[in-house]
């Protein structure tokens, strides 16, 4: 694994994301991403699909952040405390890239097994973000 160049948000999204899984067929981590290149070089399916070393014909769909986070923000009535406190953990992340980054995007990178980056853009011009990955069979 790379490391990643340091950067103030990092830190904040760690511990945002700290035990937390996204839930797929495989629970995945969620961790901090930077997408590489000079600042204000946008993240485009193509980008993403030469920087992973994938075939140019991967499919790439982009969708919004509220597509990929909206069913796990919510608990259902008579959930668990467990459950209502990780919706409520999900609430405060989807905030805090609404806060802290323009330009939200998702990309779900494959089928099957798909690499999804959560990518917006800092105050000075990096792209940057979460990575997680699901599985959808």
């Amino acid at each position: 694994m790379t490391s990643l160049p340091a950067h103030p948000l990092f830190e904040t999204l760690k511990r945002a994301t700290s035990g937390l899984l996204f839930p797929s067929e495989s629970d995945a981590e969620l961790t901090p991403y930077h997408f590489p290149g000079p600042a204000g070089t946008e993240p485009t399916p193509e980008a993403l699909l030469r920087l992973e070393h994938l075939p140019s014909d991967t499919p790439v769909e982009t969708i919004t952040v509220a597509d990929l986070f909206d069913p796990f923000q919510h608990a259902d009535e008579g959930a668990s405390e467990q459950d209502r406190a990780e919706a409520d953990r999900y609430r405060a992340l989807v905030e805090l890239l609404a806060r802290e980054l323009t330009s939200l995007r998702v990309y779900r990178v494959g089928k099957v097994d798909i690499d999804v980056y959560v990518l917006g853009q800092d105050a000075s011009g990096a792209w940057l973000g979460l990575k997680t990955h699901v599985v959808e069979t």
